[in-house]
């Protein structure tokens, strides 16, 4: 026995406080769909752009007397953006975020070696 004597009352107030919390507004929805569209289009265009870079940057190295390794790197760091620009668009903005990241990463890389 818990010894509380509003034990009856307690249930329904609660209950009534969470239906009052599960009421959403239709701007509060509005703003998070634009903010999620936001998202979306800017990882979408940041990773065609960056795939660009690289693949620009792996055909100038490839016409120069850097080593494969280079234009190598490059390429592959473009091949990661451009996976990251399709999960960008599908509405994976966080694993397209990571990837951009690590394609950016592999073009400096490539950068190192040059």
């Amino acid at each position: 026995m818990s010894g509380r004597t509003d034990s009856v009352a307690g249930p329904a107030e609660a209950e009534e406080a969470g239906r009052a919390e599960l009421v959403v507004r239709p701007e509060d929805d509005a703003e998070f769909y634009d903010e999620a569209r936001r998202a979306r289009w800017l990882a979408t265009g940041t990773g065609a752009l960056l795939a660009l870079a690289g693949v620009a940057a792996a055909l100038l190295r490839l016409t120069g007397p850097a080593p494969a390794l280079v234009p190598a790197a490059y390429a592959i760091g473009a091949a990661v953006c451009v996976a990251a620009a399709l999960l960008g668009a599908r509405g994976r903005t966080r694993r397209a975020l990571w990837l951009l990241i690590a394609g950016t990463m592999i073009m400096a890389l490539g950068d190192q070696f040059d």
